[in-house]
């Protein structure tokens, strides 16, 4: 992989954990504790505030595990291992790569 293609790769890491910090911010107040209070709210409303905070919360979780993928392939980058499959070292295509920067593995070592 070139330079020109390897720093085409880190800045759109770099905007995609930024978008991740963004989404992270606006998710905040659907993560917030729903308080109970009967005379306020009804019985139904609090369950859908109760779901929405489950989803919210689940949402953060796959963000924390994008987030954590995007800034170890920053890492390959910085050593050098980008862009190669970690169980049998051959080169990962380009699209695949253009599809999640984050992969670690080639489409067969993937299929195992």
């Amino acid at each position: 992989m070139d330079d020109a293609t390897q720093t085409a790769f880190r800045a759109r890491i770099i905007a995609r954990l930024a978008e991740i910090d963004q989404e992270d911010a606006r998710g905040r107040e659907g993560q917030a504790t729903v308080e109970l209070d009967q005379q306020a709210v009804g019985r139904l409303s609090r369950q859908d505030a109760l779901q929405s905070q489950a989803m919210a919360r689940a949402t953060h979780a796959r963000r924390d595990i994008e987030r954590r993928r995007l800034r170890a392939a920053l890492i390959r980058l910085d050593e050098g291992e980008f862009g190669y499959c970690e169980d049998c070292g051959q080169e990962i295509a380009g699209t695949r790569l253009a599809l999640d920067p984050s992969l670690t593995r080639c489409i067969s070592c993937a299929r195992g």
